[in-house]
């Protein structure tokens, strides 16, 4: 990686209109620390949501941060953060990305010391393994993590890892997993030589091992591993599934029927099966209702197989996002099947090039609510956390919940943290980023 020369990523140049409603859900107190409920307070008694309104209650304290921090500062979002969020990281000199591109961000920027991220937990602990030294990362709600990720923890994914290294040889399986983990199983996945990849590289990194003759083990998800799978002509019966969730943790192969246990032995990938439940909601019957109004159907690869098949094409937030505003198809009109705060986003950012764009989801068919699905954990990033840390930290009063160590594990509903020990975060440090260092290697090759 080049840390000596500026890094600049790319500007999602946000265009969204004053009077925008924002697409976040108001939460009442109990869901802000202590000392974040002033701000709180302040916030819910504005007397609207609109983009305007919630700009100009943020720009004093974001002006005051920016001017005690300087060039110190380096504030970051996710494409799936509303649009409020988007537009002031912007604005303050921050940047909006996928999650490769913000874990990259980070890793090229040394002499940003204080990072703050507006996303997801597991994100912000990938920008603290590929951090310096020097540089402290902050995540504005820690309580912000991802159901994909929930129902992949480490402790659910051990046993696919024993035992598919004592019945096949830890030399035969070479373990990949997606972003959407933890930094514990990022270390697992590297001290076995494996690689991280997200859904913009994913069919790199599969590539890769798949050079390298062994059995790919794929956490998660299941639905993205079905996809990459095809892309790169591995049949299904060259597929294995290893339960998610809890039922993962209790699983063993050895007690499985001889067919199952076969198609293990057959397998060139086997498949952790959680998954995203944004992006499972999405139905083909969908993808069908709107090609016949002569919509481009573009979907994020974590939709089912069956959704992906039938789209005109696929591709990371980021693709998505580029897809769109550069009308790549020529048709003008597109119907993207990912996360709402996204979709909404860029239905904004569109409109003004005469682009149109709908949330897929948003298909008026019977059984279904029409309507687009976001990511509730994501939205926990709201905009009080985000004034409330930065102005905290300005005042010296940092709080030490919000700053994410290497392996950090926090509960998503009652919000308590488990921290490892200064010793087990350097083991974890070394593993992980050699998982987070191999993506970036092979992406960029």
């Amino acid at each position: 990686m080049n840390t000596t020369t500026l890094y600049t990523p790319p500007k999602t140049q946000f265009t969204l209109p004053p009077d925008m409603p924002i697409c976040q859900v108001d939460y009442p107190h109990d869901w802000y620390q202590a000392e974040f409920i002033p701000y709180a307070e302040e916030y819910l008694a504005l007397p609207d949501r609109k983009l305007s309104t919630i700009t100009n209650w943020m720009r004093p304290y974001m002006d005051r941060a920016q001017q005690h921090f300087g060039d110190a500062l380096l504030l970051l979002a996710h494409y799936y953060m509303g649009g409020e969020i988007v537009k002031l990281i912007e604005q303050f000199g921050g940047y909006v990305g996928d999650s490769y591109q913000l874990s990259v961000i980070a890793s090229k920027r040394p002499e940003k010391s204080i990072i703050v991220e507006s996303a997801v937990h597991f994100m912000a602990e990938s920008i603290c393994l590929l951090a310096q030294p020097h540089q402290r990362v902050y995540i504005t709600n820690p309580k912000a993590g991802c159901t994909m990720e929930m129902f992949a923890k480490d402790f659910m994914v051990e046993p696919a890892f024993t035992e598919l290294n004592q019945r096949y040889g830890k030399n035969n399986i070479l373990p990949i997993c997606y972003m959407n983990t933890s930094g514990r199983l990022k270390g697992m996945t590297g001290a076995q030589g494996g690689a991280v990849c997200t859904s913009s590289n994913v069919k790199k990194i599969f590539a890769w091992a798949l050079a390298k003759n062994k059995k790919i083990l794929f956490i998660p998800d299941q639905h993205m591993g079905e996809n990459v799978a095809g892309w790169l002509n591995i049949p299904p019966e060259k597929i294995a599934y290893w339960p998610g969730g809890t039922a993962g943790a209790q699983y063993c192969l050895a007690d499985q029927d001889a067919q199952t246990q076969q198609r293990f032995n057959d397998a060139q990938v086997i498949l952790f099966c959680s998954q995203c439940s944004v992006h499972a909601y999405y139905q083909p019957e969908m993808v069908e209702y709107w090609k016949r109004k002569n919509y481009h159907v573009a979907v994020h690869p974590e939709c089912r197989k069956v959704v992906v098949d039938v789209a005109d094409s696929a591709g990371s937030t980021a693709y998505l996002w580029d897809y769109v505003i550069h009308d790549r198809a020529g048709t003008q009109k597109y119907a993207i099947g990912t996360e709402n705060h996204m979709v909404e986003n860029l239905k904004h950012a569109a409109q003004a090039m005469g682009i149109t764009v709908v949330n897929l989801g948003d298909a008026p068919l019977a059984g279904l609510p029409g309507m687009g699905c976001g990511c509730a954990t994501m939205s926990r990033n709201d905009p009080p956390h985000l004034v409330a840390l930065l102005d905290l930290m300005r005042q010296g009063k940092t709080p030490d919940y919000n700053q994410v160590k290497p392996g950090d594990v926090v509960n998503e509903f009652t919000g308590v943290r488990q921290r490892l020990t200064m010793s087990e975060q350097a083991e974890l440090i070394v593993n992980a980023k050699r998982a987070l260092e191999n993506m970036i290697k092979i992406t960029e090759a």
